[in-house]
């Protein structure tokens, strides 16, 4: 029930390329793909998952690359202990929701990247993470009280 890997254009332009800001040179294609799983509590969930192809301008037009092209392969979520980015290690942390708390396996943090890969059949690389008590604080302290009902409306 999974979707293709779809091209997405950038919004203001339509075009599929989108240029660096930083460096002319340099660019990215958006690739999209929603996905379809049952979680471990048995919920059947979608997933809007997107992921950038990197590469010199000149390689993503030959490529031609447009708005709505499918493309055969898969978006996977990637999981690691190291940092997927050496200069930047903070920046592919997985952090839980809204809490802004990372996600850790025996307090070493776990960075996610989604990624494509050509091979439809690519699975995910996933890490459990076991900080789930210092989550589950987290949620407890953010859940508003609980509402008492107004005597008007009392039965």
């Amino acid at each position: 029930m999974n979707s293709k890997v779809l091209v997405v254009g950038d919004s203001a332009t339509g075009s599929a390329i989108v240029v660096s800001p930083k460096n002319p040179e340099w660019g990215y294609v958006k690739l999209q793909q929603s996905k379809v799983s049952v979680d471990d509590n048995g919920f059947l969930r979608r997933n809007v998952l997107t992921a950038l192809i990197k590469a010199p301008v000149d390689i993503l037009k030959e490529m031609n690359y447009y708005h709505g092209q499918v493309l055969n392969g898969t978006l996977v979520i990637e999981e690691s202990l190291e940092p997927f980015n050496k200069k930047d290690p903070n920046r592919d942390l997985k952090v839980a929701g809204a809490t802004g708390i990372v996600c850790k396996l025996d307090d070493q943090p776990i960075y996610r990247r989604v990624i494509y890969r050509d091979n439809p059949n690519a699975a995910n690389k996933t890490i459990e993470h076991n900080n789930k008590e210092e989550l589950r604080e987290a949620y407890n302290a953010a859940k508003p009280s609980a509402i008492k009902p107004n005597q008007d409306f009392a039965i």
